[in-house]
Formats: C-alpha cells, sequence, structure tokens
C-alpha cells in the first residue's frame, strides 16, 4: 500500500494540486468529528470514538503520503503547523508522522512531542503516537542536544502504561532508539523496566515477538560482548524466554553475533561464563528429532566460540576449559572434533614454546593433551573422522616424543580398519567407501615412515599389523584399491630400505637411526617386499582369469612404474619382472601407445646418467608393441 502513493504521484502529478486542496478542506471539517452531533450518532450506534477514528486512517494516510512525496520543505511545515493549530489532533499527528519523511520528523521532534502531550487520550491514545514518533527514530536521527530530552518525554508515557501488550509495542520501538544513541546505563534502565513490566502474570509469555526484537536490537548495537554482559538487566531479560524453541533461536542470535564480531581471542570470565550458558541452551535443545541441518548450525556457532576463547599463555587454563567444554557439549559431534583440534594444537604451541625440549612439567602436560584426545576420539561416530583423527593424534603425540601414546594411536587406527563400511553416508547420499581408506591409508604410510619400532615388539610390527588388517579386509571384487595399497606400502618399504630417510621428527629417532642400515633389518624389509609383490602378481593372474585384461594392464603398467621409481633394477630377479610386466602391459592391445612411448623415452634419458647404463640396457629389452 505504501507504494501506491508514490507510484500515483509519478504517474499523475497534476493531481496534487487538487490533492492539497482537499487535504486543507479536511483540516477545516476535521474539528466535527468531536462535536455533538457525530458523538450523538456514535451514541445511537454504539460505537466507541477509539473504534470509529481508527477508520479514517487509510484515507488519511493515502492523502499525506500523495503530498508529502517529494513535496518541498516548507509545504510540510505549512501542513504542520496546520494541524498544530486543531485541537484533539492525535489521528492527524499519527498520519503525519506514517507519511511525512523520517527526517522531517526527527529533527521536529519536540515539537511533536509537545503536540502529543495536548492531545486528549479519548479516541487515539497517546502511546500509539510515540511508538509513531519512535518508528522515525530508528530510521533518522534527532538533533544531539534533544536525545536524552525526547527519551525522557517518551519513556514517562510508556511506563505508566498498565496493559502489557500496549507497553511491550513501544518499549519494543524505543529500545531501538535507546541503543543507537545511548549507553549501557540507558539500555540497562529500560530493559531493568521492560522486565518490571512484562513478569508479572507471565505477560511476557505472549509478547515473545517483542521480546526477540528487543534483543536483537541490543546485540545489533552492542558487539563488544564485555561491555554486553556488563549491562546488569541482559541475562535477567533473557530469563524471559521461557518457551525452549524461542530461547534457542535468542540464543543463536546472539552467537551470531559473537562469532561474526568478535574478532580477537578472549579470556574474559563474565563473557566466557555468559557465553557457556548460552551455548549449553543450544545444545540441550538437540534430540533426537533435531534436524541434521539445525544440528550442524549449532555445532559451528558453538564451535565459533571454542576457537576464540584463549588464556595465553596459561595452558593448563585452557585444557581446562577445554575440558568442562567435552562434558558441556558431548551430543553434538563436530564440537567435539574442533576440541580434538583445540587440543593438538596446544600441544604442538607448548612444544613451539619450549623449542622441542620439553621440561618435566611440559611433558606431563603434553602427555595430558595426548590423553585427552584418546578418550575424545572413540566417542565419535563418523568412522572416517575417527580414523583421521587417531592419525593427527598419533603425529601430535610423535612430534612430542610421547612414542608410547603415539603407538597406541596408529594401533588404534590400526584396529577400527575392519569396521570401516562398504559405503558411507556423505551429505545424504550413500558412496563407497574405498576411495577415502585407500587416501586416508596414504597419509598413514607417509606418517609410519618415521615411527620408530618398539623395542619389544619386533621389527616393522606396526607395518606388519596393517598389512595384515588390509589382508583380512574384504574389498569389492572389481576393485583393485587392495593392490594399488599394496603398491603404495612397497614406495614405504622402499624408503624405508635408505641409509638416510627423506623427513624426520625433530628429536625424534626413526629406523635409519635406530638399525643404521643392519642387515638383519634390511633382510625382514625384503621379506616385507617380496611377501607383497607376491600378493600384487597374484592378482595380476586373477585378472587374466577373469576377462578383466584391460584392468590386468592398467595395473602392470602402474607396478612396472613403481618398481622403475622405488626399485634397484641392477637387481636380475627384479629387472627380469620388470620386463614381464612391460609385456603384461602391452599383451592384449590396452595399453595407450603415447604413455608407453613417454615412458621408454624417460628410461633411456635416465640411462645417460652416471651409474644409470643398467636402465639403458634395460630399453633395450622393452619393445613397443606395433599396431597393424
Amino acid at each position: 500500500m505504501a507504494a501506491l502513493p508514490k507510484v500515483g504521484m509519478e504517474v499523475a502529478p497534476h493531481l496534487k494540486e487538487s490533492l492539497n486542496k482537499n487535504f486543507f478542506d479536511f483540516l477545516l471539517t476535521f474539528k466535527q468529528i468531536h462535536g455533538d452531533t457525530v458523538q450523538n450518532h456514535l451514541a445511537v450506534q454504539g460505537v466507541e470514538l477509539s473504534s470509529y477514528l481508527p477508520l479514517y486512517s487509510p484515507a488519511m494516510d493515502w492523502i499525506f503520503q500523495c503530498i508529502s512525496y517529494h513535496a518541498p520543505e516548507n509545504l510540510l511545515t505549512e501542513m504542520m503547523e496546520r494541524c498544530k493549530k486543531l485541537g484533539n489532533n492525535a489521528l492527524l499527528l499519527n498520519s503525519v508522522m506514517s507519511a511525512f519523511r523520517a527526517e522531517f520528523i526527527a529533527t521536529r521532534s519536540l515539537d511533536f512531542i509537545g503536540m502529543i502531550k495536548e492531545c486528549s487520550e479519548a479516541g487515539f491514545p497517546k502511546h500509539l503516537l510515540f511508538r509513531s514518533l519512535g518508528l522515525n527514530l530508528a530510521l533518522a536521527d534527532p538533533p544531539e542536544g534533544d536525545r536524552l530530552q525526547i527519551l525522557n518525554e517518551a519513556w514517562k508515557v510508556i511506563t505508566k502504561l498498565k496493559n502489557p501488550q500496549d507497553y511491550i509495542d513501544c518499549a519494543e520501538v524505543w529500545a531501538e532508539y535507546t541503543c543507537r544513541h545511548f549507553t549501557k546505563r540507558e539500555v540497562n534502565t529500560v530493559l531493568a523496566d521492560i522486565i518490571k513490566h512484562m513478569t508479572p502474570d507471565r505477560a511476557f509469555e505472549d509478547s515473545y515477538p517483542q521480546l526477540q526484537s528487543i534483543i536483537k536490537k541490543v546485540i545489533a548495537h552492542f558487539h563488544d560482548f564485555s561491555v554486553l554482559f556488563s549491562v546488569e538487566k541482559f541475562l535477567p531479560f533473557l530469563d524471559m524466554f521461557q518457551k525452549e524453541s524461542v530461547r534457542v533461536e535468542v540464543c543463536k542470535c546472539i552467537m551470531e553475533v559473537f562469532v561474526k564480531h568478535q574478532h580477537e581471542p578472549t579470556k574474559d570470565p563474565v563473557i566466557l561464563n555468559a557465553l557457556l550458558h548460552v551455548c549449553k541452551t543450544m545444545h540441550d535443545s538437540v534430540n533426537a528429532l533435531t534436524l541434521e541441518d539445525e544440528k550442524r548450525a549449532l555445532a559451528c556457532l558453538i564451535s565459533g566460540f571454542v576457537k576464540m576463547v584463549s588464556f595465553g599463555r596459561d595452558f593448563e587454563q585452557q585444557l581446562s576449559f577445554y575440558v568442562e567444554a567435552r562434558s558441556m557439549f558431548c551430543n553434538l559431534e563436530p564440537v567435539l572434533v574442533q576440541l580434538i583440534h583445540s587440543v593438538s594444537r596446544l600441544a604442538m604451541e607448548t612444544r613451539k614454546v619450549m623449542k622441542g625440549n620439553h621440561s618435566r612439567k611440559t611433558a606431563a602436560f603434553v602427555r595430558a593433551c595426548v590423553a585427552y584426545c584418546f578418550i575424545t576420539i572413540p566417542s565419535l561416530v563418523g568412522i572416517f573422522t575417527r580414523l583421521n583423527l587417531y592419525l593427527l593424534a598419533g603425529q601430535v603425540a610423535l612430534a612430542n616424543q610421547c612414542l608410547s601414546q603415539a603407538d597406541a594411536f596408529f594401533k588404534a587406527a590400526i584396529s577400527l580398519i575392519p569396521e570401516v563400511p562398504k559405503t558411507i553416508n556423505i551429505d545424504g547420499k550413500m558412496r563407497p567407501s574405498e576411495p577415502f581408506l585407500l587416501e586416508f591409508l596414504c597419509n598413514f604410510f607417509s606418517t609410519l615412515l618415521i615411527v620408530p619400532d618398539h623395542p619389544e615388539h619386533g621389527v616393522l610390527f606396526l607395518v606388519r599389523e596393517l598389512l595384515n588388517v588390509i589382508q583380512d579386509y574384504t574389498w569389492e571384487d572389481t576393485s583393485d584399491d587392495r593392490i594399488r595399497i599394496y603398491t603404495y606400502v612397497l614406495h614405504l618399504l622402499s624408503a624405508m630400505s635408505q641409509e638416510t630417510y627423506l623427513y624426520h621428527v625433530d628429536k625424534v629417532d626413526s629406523n635409519d637411526s635406530l638399525y643404521g642400515g643392519d642387515s638383519k633389518f634390511l633382510a625382514e624389509n625384503n621379506k616385507l617386499c617380496e611377501t607383497v609383490m607376491a600378493q600384487i602378481l597374484e592378482h595380476l593372474r586373477a585378472l587374466a582369469k577373469d576377462e578383466a585384461l584391460k584392468r590386468q594392464s592398467l595395473l602392470g603398467l602402474s607396478f612396472f612404474n613403481s618398481i622403475l621409481a622405488h626399485g634397484d633394477l641392477r637387481n636380475n630377479r627384479l629387472n627380469q619382472l620388470s620386463v614381464n610386466l612391460w609385456h603384461l602391459a602391452q599383451r592384449h592391445g590396452y595399453a595407450d601407445t603415447r604413455t608407453m612411448v613417454k615412458t621408454l623415452e624417460y628410461i633411456k634419458k635416465r640411462g645417460e646418467q652416471p651409474d644409470m647404463t643398467h636402465l639403458t640396457e634395460l630399453a633395450l629389452r622393452l619393445p613397443l608393441q606395433t599396431r597393424t
């Protein structure tokens, strides 16, 4: 409706002059509404003046909006002066404040308050006029020197309202004005007055939308939460939200503002205690019927809070906070995951501060961090979440020289692999799990390179345990992922046979230092290599029986490339195996000719390097398939 007068004046501006005349004619006859004749007619019909007068509002609003659209300042001033001269002009004032520009009303706020005071309560209540004035002041600012006087005059009227609904309708509008122009002292006074009016007879239960609106306005203007929570009546105001669904929505609004505007970490006890209470309210609302999207939203807000808590160098206090948070938010898995990441980061920060040289105290502290992770991870549901966190926590333990704890994490991860289901739920859709398992194992192998053997468990005990689990796992019949994993194991074993490993963890002796190229260690390594290679070759032979010749060709070439990159081709058996694999890859015509040509060129080029003449001899034994 508000747009129609504007469109009308754009389409037919020539009618504005006629509307101006009609308006002034209406002002001349307006007094008749309060005359005896009209009053007698209303009495006969049994109609109260308070019910009759609002019937004029739509027509008057229409006229005022048409006249005020793009009207010059002097015309608006003249109209206002005409209205001021009329007695009992509450209805006119309300239409003026609804139609005129907010800037025009705001600069003359005290004049309007004076006119409102002179109006009679009969027919059109004053609190509605103050509400209309407040709506304008939410859009435009009054003169700075008038602001406090305006608030005092308005609140004198609002606070005397007996009807809770009339009161809260006005208070909601003026709360915006108070937050925009005043300090926490005035805001606290307003909140206290609202609590005083809305608590008796639980009147707040019928006004949740208005109370929510007030909260949103307060937190929209107070982004500094240390100031916000120092407002004495803010938390008692929150207590009025007794209905759980509304209470949770209010808590979400508070946390959204915190996460968006809190840029610096905090350890303020007032903020922490208040927001822990807010987050606990959100967490406790989760039940079996809560939608996954809602759980994610709540978890995201709580995690955002957890990330913004920092006690600086007081790491023990930081860990205590994470322990408390774990007990409070145990039903939201993403929050537990965030806590595990936060505790892992805390352990690494401790290591950084100590430059890797832990004292007895810091060594005990990082063990406590590691224990926190070890206790928390099993409570998670997501299988790959647990696997990846076991790996992460094991790496953190290893970096902090907690070797037995690192072994415990890696063993836990290995024992969990048989529980990986064939399919997992990804964003509501069931997906095969093998690609995710393949990715995890690749990361795991990279870590196992630097994990030293336990003196009581034998050579490469973790690798052996992992291979047993991979062997026993039920793989898809049409999948070659098990063989790809075996290929990656060969890469790992090749790296383990080097005199010096590719990378290390500071202050942790890996197997290259422990064994120092010991012949027994290398022999065990070679035995494992032979066992793994036997599994790969058996699978390749099985593919020939299953008529899966294309898969056989691709796997054969992949295995050839692995031997080329990681094997010692001066070994006659390995050299002959690579030749056989080359022929296998091309045997049935599925090999990509361009790939084979480039591979052969690479071998010849490497053969030109010093001590690589055996590759030149190998290239002579690798014919390219001819096509006719």
